[in-house]
């Protein structure tokens, strides 16, 4: 098995689902669940590999012409990204079969759910920044109709345009720093990259570079100011969230972010930009987190503070804080995969979604409980949870930066409070408070809504007791995939007495005490919702609401469907470009050229320019096409005479079927009526004819103009031996000019399906029942 397979297979089950879903609703998530599992034991036999210093490739030549490969690079940091990937994508697969049991739409979302793992493992082994790019888009698209996979609702599709619309946006920002990026270090292979940071960081293009790249990390990954579009897209299914918004397409920008630091990081502006946002993310994200009701809401604004918490480590780059960030990277996706499938759980075992409706859950729902309170403790950061050692490496590392910098343990205490708080409470609310009057009687789901949490749960805490096993099979590697330098972990859940020690005690006795006053902190809190409500979400739909009457404004005057109005638009920018050229430049036209002008093509240009004439002036619509007809057929005879013949025989077949076509839609309509005014037709046909006029006398210049030899010799020379074909028109198109040719070929496609869509659309009239 290699890397390629695994993204066919799962490609081929994407589809696969589509066929297997609908004859087997029930049975299809183990059969689907196949493919990630074997995908993870597979990662997992690589593991003595990258630990030994080696590195598993793989390539398949795409565009070799532009240096661009489907090439596949797997390090001690793309493994633990695909491990995560994998392994939280296997239970997320079975949660989502048992979740949407009775779903018609269930086949659908397999689809896009398999699709988006496909695409999210393909950023991660990428080897070449065009691919990983063509990968990271695919996030995006697969996850803007996993989001709006409820599409009958307005807020459903209105998040799933957001997040489409700020990380896609992210990532054509992200494109251009990866073509300034392959400029200045002459290569687009990631793994050469890293060696060549001196170089990008002294380019005076390194401020652009990192910066467009910046853009498309934390668009991804929700920083502030573009974390708003993560909360809004909780109206996804929840199997989406605890996928998508935990452990995978939100973590494509850390990754990002750890990948470029070797290349892109250790300047004072990279250090600074991506500390400074990401400490404003992480306390922003638990303060809002902290007025929330909604489960999924909590969760939600959690993670932006996480997400916030792990680029400020990257951004400081030291190796302790890349340490830090590893280990609290592993157990943030382990505790948050699960706590989302715990909601989904309460969830379906209630239909209530708000944490204020819930109460008395521990003797209806004991599993779920106790899957709860697992991922509760690594929430919260509670020995012996391995978050707690990643936030005690956070606070060491806090501590050892220089003054600029000292704002960071003191916002790293406070949103670490407030998350201890939110875990208390999403813990003990629902299954400790007062029971409600429910509408339906809570029920405990059957096991695979259950099992993911608590494995990914009780592997939080197995990993907290055990570090050095995780420490040595993927910690060590993926900060030496960063650092470029071995160095030991030494991960303990006891250090002593130290300060980050202290610190921990601080946070969890402050914690307690806002669990405590829950109602009082959430008030104090409330006051600063205001920077939620006036914040980029709100300046994102003003921003949208702009575009649109821009939009409207615009169709309104240039798209106002009157061809004539097209037409001339056309015809004069035409003119306006050519002509500046030929009235500023001195530029000699040979017009002895027109002598070597046989009579014959005399003869036939002035019987073109008559079709033409007559389709004009006539006022019969059958004359007019007769005209046309005319034009056409003198373009072939055109084409005949100098040589020709398939382009003549393809523009006799194209102009009879035009003419026939014409004549069965226009021969019973009307006749003509006189509605265009003088200056009107004036006004045309000084366009017309300036436009004729100018292109006139650009072939005269152009035609003596050799800057090359003629392509055509190449194409002729080369048809047979480069493209296996003895037409050469042929080859051309199918070969030599095959992009053009596919682009084509899909407005051709999209306009096809345009049609038909019309000619399936039924109207229904107003009186009609």
């Amino acid at each position: 098995m290699d890397i390629s397979l695994i993204l066919s297979s799962i490609l081929i089950f994407a589809l696969l689902s589509l066929l297997i879903c609908p004859k087997a609703p029930k049975a299809c998530k183990y059969v689907l669940g196949i493919v990630p599992l074997g995908a993870f034991f597979y990662l997992c036999s690589l593991i003595p590999i990258i630990n030994h210093n080696s590195i598993v490739t793989e390539a398949i030549e795409w565009i070799p012409t532009l240096g661009i490969n489907i090439s596949f690079y797997i390090d001690g940091l793309s493994l633990l990204f695909a491990l995560l990937i994998t392994g939280i994508g296997f239970f997320v697969v079975l949660f989502a079969g048992s979740y949407m049991e009775g779903n018609r739409h269930l086949d659908r979302f397999y689809f896009w759910l398999f699709l988006f793992m496909g695409s999210m493992l393909g950023i991660v082994v990428s080897n070449n920044l065009f691919t990983l790019f063509v990968f990271w888009e695919l996030t995006s698209l697969t996850s803007y109709f996993l989001i709006g996979f409820n599409h009958e609702h307005e807020k459903s599709r209105s998040a799933a345009l957001q997040a489409l619309l700020v990380t896609a946006t992210g990532g054509l920002a992200m494109l251009a720093g990866f073509i300034l990026l392959a400029s200045v270090s002459g290569t687009t292979t990631v793994s050469e990259l890293l060696a060549k940071g001196d170089i990008v960081r002294h380019s005076h293009l390194y401020t652009p570079i990192l910066l467009l790249v910046l853009v498309g990390a934390f668009t991804k990954s929700a920083q502030v100011p573009f974390h708003f579009w993560l909360p809004n897209a909780m109206v996804a299914p929840t199997p989406v969230s605890a996928y998508l918004h935990s452990a995978t397409m939100v973590k494509a920008g850390i990754f990002l972010l750890a990948r470029m630091s070797p290349t892109l990081g250790g300047t004072p502006l990279w250090t600074v930009t991506v500390t400074l946002i990401g400490t404003i993310t992480m306390v922003t994200g638990a303060c809002i987190a902290l007025g929330q009701s909604d489960m999924k809401k909590i969760l939600a604004y959690t993670t932006v503070s996480a997400l916030g918490t792990l680029t400020l480590l990257i951004g400081l780059g030291t190796n302790l804080a890349i340490k830090a960030a590893i280990v609290y990277l592993i157990a943030h996706a382990l505790y948050k995969g699960a706590f989302f499938m715990v909601v989904g759980n309460i969830t379906h075992g209630t239909g209530i979604r708000s944490i204020d409706g819930l109460g008395g859950l521990y003797k209806r729902m004991p599993i779920t409980l106790v899957t709860a309170i697992l991922a509760g403790l690594s929430m919260a950061g509670i020995p012996p949870a391995l978050s707690f050692i990643g936030k005690e490496l956070l606070f060491e590392t806090s501590l050892a930066q220089s003054l600029f910098i000292q704002y960071i343990p003191a916002a790293s205490v406070l949103s670490f409070i407030i998350v201890f708080i939110l875990a208390f409470t999403l813990v003990i609310k629902p299954f400790f408070t007062k029971a409600p009057a429910y509408p339906n009687e809570p029920h405990e789901g059957n096991w695979p809504l259950w099992i993911g949490a608590f494995i990914l749960g009780i592997s939080g805490l197995v990993f907290g007791f055990y570090p050095e096993a995780i420490e040595k099979w993927v910690i060590n590697s993926a900060i030496y995939s960063v650092r470029q330098i071995h160095i030991s972990s030494d991960l303990a859940l006891w250090h002593g007495y130290t300060m980050p020690f202290y610190l921990t005690i601080v946070t969890f006795t402050l914690g307690y005490l806002g669990f405590l006053n829950y109602s009082r902190v959430a008030s104090w809190i409330h006051y600063f919702q205001f920077l939620r409500q006036a914040g980029p979400d709100k300046n994102y739909h003003r921003l949208l609401s702009g575009f649109i009457r821009i939009a409207s404004w615009q169709t309104r005057k240039v798209q106002n469907g009157y061809l004539r109005y097209y037409i001339m638009t056309i015809l004069g920018t035409i003119a306006v470009v050519l002509l500046y050229p030929l009235l500023t430049y001195s530029i000699n036209v040979d017009w002895n050229r027109l002598r070597e002008i046989l009579p014959h093509e005399w003869a036939l240009a002035v019987i073109i320019l008559g079709g033409a004439l007559l389709a004009i002036v006539s006022k019969s619509r059958l004359t007019s096409i007769i005209g046309l007809g005319v034009v056409g057929y003198g373009v072939s005879l055109v084409y005949l005479l100098f040589g020709a013949v398939d382009l003549a025989i393809t523009q006799i077949l194209v102009e009879t079927l035009t003419v026939i076509l014409f004549v069965f839609a226009f021969y019973n309509l009307p006749r003509f009526d006189h509605f265009a005014q003088r200056r009107s037709v004036i006004r045309h046909s000084f366009f017309a004819i300036l436009t004729g006029c100018i292109v006139t006398l650009l072939v005269l210049i152009t035609v003596d103009q050799y800057w090359h030899e003629p392509i055509s010799t190449y194409f002729a020379d080369y048809s047979l031996v480069l493209g296996y074909g003895q037409n050469v028109v042929n080859v051309i198109l199918v070969d030599f000019r095959s992009l053009d040719t596919l682009g084509e070929s899909i407005v051709l496609a999209i306009a096809a399906l345009g049609i038909f869509a019309m000619t399936r659309l039924h109207i229904k009239n107003k009186n009609q029942p």
